[in-house]
């Protein structure tokens, strides 16, 4: 009987284990959502293109996706709009031109904006460097 009531535990463990994990790398259409639902809670990550296809877009994008476990521990949500004529919400207020690349605090402030694509590295360089980065990360020592 303790072998199976043990096995039984060691299911549920990883069982449980496998819900608490990150979700994978899913960005957001700009169309869908907007950026005020993120407030508080995440760090919106905005992607700009006038088109899907624009070669620094494709890039930007896989650059998120190859070290999405680094930005998903800092909060970060990824916001995509390639589609000028939709004026999306968050295209009005951030107004872009081309490509362009916006990280935001929790706060809703824009803290970065670059013409190009950016890597992960310094983003989460950038991120870190932010007073509610560094404050979650005090508290998260102390509790500790």
């Amino acid at each position: 009987m303790k072998p199976i009531l043990a096995a039984l535990s060691l299911i549920l463990f990883a069982f449980g284990a496998g819900a608490a994990e990150e979700p994978g790398f899913a960005p957001e259409s700009a169309t869908d959502v907007t950026l005020s639902e993120f407030l508080w809670q995440k760090r919106p990550v905005v992607v700009f293109a006038d088109t899907p296809a624009d070669p620094a877009f494709t890039e930007q994008m896989r650059l998120l996706e190859d070290r999405w476990p680094e930005l998903a521990e800092r909060d970060v949500v990824v916001i995509t709009d390639t589609d000028p004529s939709a004026g999306s919400d968050t295209r009005t207020r951030l107004r872009p031109r081309g490509l362009m690349f916006v990280l935001m605090d929790k706060d809703g402030t824009v803290a970065q904006r670059k013409p190009f694509p950016w890597d992960v590295r310094e983003i989460s360089r950038a991120i870190d460097k932010m007073p509610i980065r560094r404050e979650e990360l005090r508290v998260r020592r102390l509790g500790n």
